[in-house]
């Protein structure tokens, strides 16, 4: 099971909606890879975005997300983009 402590970037929220995909550990988050982690996430909640992509790959590589290279920001920009998921939330959002 998660706990606050177990990896960086996984609270209470971000725990609570990989349990509900069925992501129930650091290894099966590791196992799963940060992309389908979030694209799990997002058949139910359409919000997931960047920042949750960001602090799911920092988590699996235990780091915190601001400290991802730049390079691999790029990489996850990118798959959103060939995803048709908005960076930003609030984009969805405000149709």
């Amino acid at each position: 099971m998660f706990s606050s402590s177990s990896l960086p970037n996984i609270g209470k929220t971000l725990e609570l909606k990989l349990k509900e995909v069925g992501i129930l550990t650091p290894e099966d988050l590791k196992n799963t890879g940060t992309e389908n982690a979030l694209l799990r996430i997002r058949a139910t909640d359409e919000t997931a975005c960047y920042n949750m992509l960001c602090a799911l790959e920092g988590a699996i590589q235990g780091i915190r997300w601001h400290d991802l290279s730049k390079e691999r920001k790029e990489e996850l920009k990118q798959f959103l983009k060939t995803k048709n998921i908005p960076l930003n939330p609030l984009n969805f959002i405000q149709k």
